[in-house]
C-alpha cells in the first residue's frame, strides 16, 4: 500500500495554539527576526530542530522510572553501556550531557592550535569547538555535494583525493583526527556509504591518523546505506551500524537525535590513554564518569532509545514520510537539495530566492517569511551559520521523530507552496547584533528596504 501510517499509537498529546500573520509578525520584531528567540509557545509547527525534541516511547517512559541516581556508579550508567558497546563496539563510554560537550572533550583533549581536522562537512557546534582551541577545521565533502539538484545516493560522502592531499600538505602530525559526519547534516543531511568509510579509513591507517565518527543520526544512516549501496539490502540496520563503527577509532554522539532522549550524549573510544584524560576532563566540566552530567534517568531512557531506533518499520516509516515532504514541495517546483534524506528537509534559499546576495541572509529571510506565513518554525544554514564558510544557503526543516501526523506534514507542504509563490516579494535582512561564536542562536536582524 502507498499511504504512509505512523508505526504507533498516541497515548498523550500537547495542544499547540494557532496565531495570526500579525500576532507572528509581533513575535518577530521583538525577537529581532531570530527565530531561535521566539517564545515555543507562539510555534505552531516547531522544525527548528530534530535535537532534543522526540517524543519518548511509553518503554522509555517506564525505564525513567528505575532511574539509579547515584553519583558513583549508577545501575543505569552500566545498562546504557551496554546498549552503547553492543552496537558501536568501543571500549571507553563517556557520558556527557549532549553532542556538543562531548566534542569539547575530544577536540580539547585531541587538538592543539594549529591543528587542522578534516570531515565530510562540520556542523555548527563541532566547528566552533574546534575553532576554540585554536585548530582549523576543513570541509571536504564530495564535488557533487555542491549541486543541490544533483540526485546520487550518498552524496554526504567525504572527498578522499582531497583529504589525502590536505594531510600531505598539512603534514598528518598536524592533523589528530578525521572526521566523518553521519548523516551529513550541513550537506543536506545526506548519507555517508560504507565504500566511503572504508575509503578514509584506509587513508587514515596511510598516515596513522585516528578515524571518528560523528554518529548522531547513525541509525538513519544505516538504513539510507541498507536501501541505496549494494550488498547491503539484506542486512539489519543494526549489523549496518556495527560494520560502520568497526572501522573507527571511536566517536561522539548525541542522543538527542537517534537514541530519541530529550537530553544526553557521549564519547566514546578504544584508546586507553585518552580516555584517562577525557575522563578528567569530564570530571571537571560535566560530571563524575558514570554520570557525566545526566540524570540516571536520562542514562535509562538513552539505553532504551538506542534499541528503538534501529527498528526498521520505524526507520521505513522515517524515511518514507521525510521523503513525503520533500517530493510533495519539490515535484512542484520548490528547490531543495535532492534526494531528500532521513532527518530533515532542506530548502535551496539561493536558488528560491536568487534576488537576495549572501549579505542578505537569504536563508534567514526565508525562514522568517516561513514563520509569518504559516507559524512554522525552520533553522538557516548558510551565511549566517557559516559565514565565510559557507557553501550553500539552505533553510533546513528538521522533523522531530514520532511528534508530527501526516495532516501536520501536509500543513507544511502548503505553506511552503504558498510562500514559494510569491518569492519575489521576500526582502532581505541585515545583522544588529552578532556574537564571536556560534552567532546564529543569537543574533538580531532588521529587515531591508526592497
Amino acid at each position: 500500500m502507498k499511504t504512509i501510517i505512523e508505526p504507533f499509537k498516541i497515548k498523550a498529546v500537547e495542544p499547540i495554539r494557532q496565531t495570526t500573520p500579525e500576532e507572528r509578525q509581533g513575535y518577530l520584531e521583538q525577537a529581532g527576526y531570530n527565530l531561535f528567540l521566539i517564545h515555543a509557545s507562539n510555534i505552531l509547527i516547531d522544525l527548528l530542530t530534530d535535537s532534543g525534541t522526540s517524543a519518548m516511547s511509553a518503554d522509555q517512559w517506564a525505564a525513567i522510572m528505575r532511574g539509579d541516581e547515584s553519583y558513583a556508579g549508577s545501575e543505569s550508567f552500566y545498562r546504557m553501556r551496554r546498549a552503547v558497546q553492543e552496537i558501536f563496539g568501543f571500549r571507553h563510554v563517556i557520558p556527557t550531557h549532549q553532542g556538543r560537550a562531548a566534542e569539547h572533550i575530544l577536540f580539547s583533549v585531541m587538538c592543539k592550535p594549529g591543528d587542522v581536522v578534516p570531515s565530510n562537512t562540520h556542523f555548527d557546534t563541532t566547528r566552533a569547538n574546534i575553532e576554540f582551541v585554536g585548530a582549523k577545521a576543513v570541509d571536504l565533502p564530495v564535488p557533487e555535494a555542491a549541486d543541490t539538484q544533483t540526485r546520487l545516493p550518498f552524496k554526504g560522502n567525504m572527498d578522499v583525493d582531497a583529504l589525502r592531499r590536505l594531510i600531505s600538505e598539512a603534514t598528518p602530525r598536524r592533523v589528530p583526527l578525521i572526521l566523518v559526519t553521519v548523516t551529513n547534516n550541513s550537506a543536506g543531511g545526506q548519507p555517508v556509504s560504507m565504500e566511503n568509510i572504508r575509503a578514509v579509513r584506509a587513508v587514515a591507517d596511510e598516515f596513522s591518523i585516528p578515524l571518528y565518527l560523528d554518529a548522531c543520526r547513525f541509525a538513519e544512516n544505516a538504513y539510507l546505506i541498507k536501501l541505496r549501496e549494494p550488498g547491503y539490502a539484506e542486512r539489519t540496520p543494526k549489523q549496518i551500524a556495527q560494520e560502520m563503527f568497526s572501522l573507527a577509532d571511536g566517536c561522539t554522539f548525541s542522543a538527542k537525535k537517534d537514541a530519541f532522549a530529550n537530553i544526553g550524549g557521549f564519547l566514546a573510544t578504544n584508546s586507553d590513554a585518552l580516555a584517562e584524560r577525557e575522563k578528567n576532563l569530564l570530571i571537571l566540566t560535566e560530571g563524575f564518569p558514570t554520570y557525566g552530567g545526566l540524570a540516571g534517568r536520562d542514562l535509562e531512557a538513552i539505553a532504551v532509545g538506542l534499541e528503538e531506533v534501529l527498528h526498521e518499520d520505524y526507520l521505513r516509516y522515517r524515511i518514507a514520510s521525510t521523503g513525503y515532504l520533500g517530493r510533495h514541495i519539490a515535484d512542484r517546483g520548490v528547490p531543495i537539495v535532492e534526494p531528500p534524506g532521513a532527518h530533515a528537509i532542506y530548502l535551496d534559499a539561493r536558488r528560491m530566492l536568487p534576488h537576495l546576495p549572501p549579505s542578505q541572509f537569504p536563508g534567514q529571510a526565508l525562514a522568517v517569511e516561513l514563520y509569518r506565513h504559516a507559524g512554522i518554525r525552520s533553522v538557516e544554514i548558510g551565511s549566517l551559520m557559516f559565514g565565510e564558510n559557507a557553501r550553500q544557503e539552505l533553510v533546513r526543516l528538521a522533523i522531530p521523530r514520532r511528534v508530527y501526523t501526516q495532516s501536520h506534514i501536509d500543513y507544511v507542504v502548503e505553506a511552503i507552496l504558498e510562500v514559494n509563490q510569491r518569492r519575489e516579494q521576500i526582502g532581505g535582512l541585515e545583522i544588529t547584533y552578532q556574537a564571536k561564536f556560534l552567532r546564529h542562536f543569537t543574533a538580531r536582524f532588521r529587515p531591508l528596504e526592497r
